[in-house]
Order: C-alpha cells, then structure tokens, then sequence
C-alpha cells in the first residue's frame, strides 16, 4: 500500500524558514516523481515543486524559485522541501504527491497533474 506522509509545517515569521519532509512507502521510490503542492483558503491547488530521482530533474514555479529547494533522500525514501525567506503568501496547507514520470510530463505540464498518491498534508503559516 502506497502511503505518503507530510511533516515539519509549523508556524513562522516572514523572512523565516521551514523544512518540510515527504516520507514514502509502499512503491519504489525510484520509479516515481514526487512533487509538493499547496492550497491556500479560497484559492486553487498551486504545483510547488517537482522532483524526479531517476531523471535527475527539478521544477519550480516562478515564485518559489531562488527561496525553495526540492531535495531527495533515495535511502531514506524521503523528499525534502526546504523553504527559505518565507513570505505571508506561502501561508498554505502543503502535499506532497506521487505518481510515474510519464504521468507528471515535463516543465510545463506537471504543476496542472492530478497525480494518484497524495499524503495528507501539512499546514504552513508565515505571520507578517
């Protein structure tokens, strides 16, 4: 059984720092990209970032880039999200989520997936 559990959100002041971890089990962690998202109150899911191990490759949206960093640890079967200079607009209830490469596309496709594994997620609140 494939199960992906979020944690590490908190609450923090802007200009702050969090890290959040995805812990994975139940698949080989290998064979899937795991992508973190986010949805603030009122407002449309938003893809964060993106990691796919095997393929070596990272994605962002624009307005996380520079400020967060998508990392793996494949021994761990873990995925790290370390979020630098957070701003009150990151304030969000953050999944991460899984699914084949082939699913999630490339750069300009996989923030706008439905992937099939999702944790439950994590709050995150930046205070001005």
């Amino acid at each position: 059984e494939v199960h992906l559990e979020e944690s590490g959100g908190g609450l923090v002041q802007a200009g702050g720092s969090l890290r959040l971890s995805c812990a994975a089990s139940g698949f080989t962690f290998n064979d899937y990209a795991i992508a973190w998202f986010r949805q603030a109150p009122g407002k449309e899911r938003e893809g964060v970032s993106l990691i796919s191990s095997r393929a070596g490759t990272t994605y962002y949206t624009d307005s996380v880039k520079g400020r967060f960093t998508i990392s793996s640890d494949n021994a761990k079967n873990t995925v790290y999200l370390q979020m630098n200079s957070l701003k009150p607009e990151d304030t969000a209830v953050y999944y991460c989520a899984a699914d084949s490469p082939m699913v999630w596309g490339g750069p300009n496709r996989w923030a706008h997936v439905s992937p099939y594994y999702w944790g439950q997620g994590t709050q995150v609140t930046v205070s001005s």
